[in-house]
This record gives structure tokens, sequence and C-alpha cells, in this order.
């Protein structure tokens, strides 16, 4: 499995080529960079030629972006409305999109191969109308990622559209065999469970954020600081080929100890096998 580590431990500071280092010293192989602005300002050229340049030195791979799921640079703190491909309103879908679009652009000078995106927020239902936008943004994101060398991947969630089931539906409705899957193993535990969660979607699963929660809220914990099984998730994984690519997905507010990093990041790679 391909080891990858997620910016998300550094949410809360800019991202600069420190965090990557840090990264190759924590045993990945990759990074996901997540598209928040206060972190990765995917608008910013100054900020985009930095990262790239120290890519192109170093044998760390920029695997997938996660898309932003705010356009503001506070994660909505300040009241402003998060990005939705699936909200009601037209004119807020047409957004979403072209945030995302322009979160996708930064492949022209990063040149990461997949994108997380997440369809809908916590609270959306699930309708025929549900479908009709996910196909709608996917189709229309998915014309334009090609191009670039990007593949789509969507997340389950906790919500009613993005549970593994609806997804399935989703991208079977559409057709769309060349969009992957990013299984999020911490809202599935929160949800149907993982083996339950890994055994649906099969080899559709093109990647895995791993982390951990007590079964109550989405904590992003180290693997094994939680109640997820993991002796049966890691062999449920295992059986799929092609293997997916394992992302460590851990809280911002657990990536303050830089020293302890490297060592915890290796156990839980340990731990995935």
């Amino acid at each position: 499995m391909l080891r990858v580590l997620s910016t998300h431990l550094f949410l809360n500071q800019r991202l600069h080529p420190g965090m990557l280092e840090l990264a190759v010293r924590s045993g990945a192989q990759a990074v996901e960079i997540f598209a928040a602005r206060q972190h990765f300002d995917y608008t910013s050229r100054e900020h985009l030629t930095e990262l790239a340049n120290w890519f192109r030195s170093n044998p760390l791979e920029p695997f997938s972006m996660h898309a932003p799921l705010y356009p503001d640079r506070d994660m909505g703190r300040g009241g402003g409305p998060g990005i939705n491909l699936l909200h009601p309103e037209k004119s807020r879908r047409i957004d979403a999109m072209d945030e995302l679009k322009r979160a996708l652009e930064a492949a022209d000078t990063i040149h990461f191969s997949n994108m997380v995106v997440h369809l809908g927020e916590r609270l959306d239902g699930w309708s025929p109308r549900t479908i009709e936008y996910s196909i709608t943004a996917l189709e229309h994101l998915g014309a334009f990622a090609r191009p670039l060398g990007v593949r789509l991947l969507v997340e389950n969630l906790m919500s009613e559209p993005t549970t593994p089931e609806h997804l399935l539906e989703i991208l079977n409705a559409g057709h769309m065999d060349q969009v992957g899957i990013c299984l999020d193993l911490g809202h599935a535990h929160l949800t149907v469970g993982t083996t339950e969660a890994i055994g649906t979607l099969g080899n559709r699963i093109a990647s895995v954020h791993v982390h951990d929660n007590h079964g109550e809220k989405d904590e992003h914990l180290w693997p094994g600081d939680g109640t997820i099984a993991w002796p049966a998730t890691v062999e449920a994984l295992k059986a799929l080929d092609p293997h997916p690519a394992t992302v460590l997905e851990i809280s911002q507010h657990l990536g303050a100890d830089l020293l302890a990093i490297p060592a915890r990041a290796q156990q839980a790679f340990e731990l995935l096998g």
C-alpha cells in the first residue's frame, strides 16, 4: 500500500517545505494536500511555485489534494457558507463547482493525480434530485479534471447521500467508472462499520482516509487511540486488489508536537501493514 500523510495534520499553519520534509521523516511516500486557503492557498502563484520546486527536488509524491470545504481562510468560522455541490440553490452549486475548479487548476503546477471530493454536507438528504445534482457535479468536474491528469475520488461522509450504498448508486447511475472512492474509516466507524463499508465498496476504493475515534464523534485520532477494530479492518483492506493508498488524516490538534509525529506516523503505517 502506498503510504500517504495528509497535511490535515498541519491545517492551522501555512504549508511549507519543512512540513513536507517532516512527512518524509515520518515514513510517508506521498502526501495529500488539504486545500484550505489558510493552509494551502491554491490561488497563490507564489505558494504553488514554492511547493512545486520542492517536489521536483525530492522523492515525496503529491498523490492527492483534498478539495476545499470552504472558500474562505477561516473554515467558515466567520459565518461564510460551505462549498456544497448538492445545495438546493443552483447558484450555490455553481459557486461550489467554480471553487473546486480553482483548486484543480493547481495541478498545472503541483502534479497531484487525485482529488478527494465531498458530495454535499451532513444534513443533506437522499432523493432523486440528490442523484441528479451529484452526477451533474461529477460530470462537470471530471471534464475539467481529466485534461489536468486528475482523477476524482468521492468520499463517504456521515450523510444520507454518501453512504457506501448511495455512493455506488450515484456512480453506477452516471456510468462513472473513471471516478474512484476515498473510503474514510473514521466516518465508516461512525455509521455502517469499517468492514461493512469495505465489503460494500470493494475494489472501487482507490484511497483510504485512516484515523480513529470512539464511535461518538469524528475525532481524527491516531489509529489505535479509538475503538476501530484494526485487525479486522486491516485484513479486509489487504484483501482488496489493487491495494488502495493509505492516507493518515489526523486532527490538526494533534500536530502541535512536531517531534512526536514521525514516530506516531511510522507506528500507524506499520499497523496498516
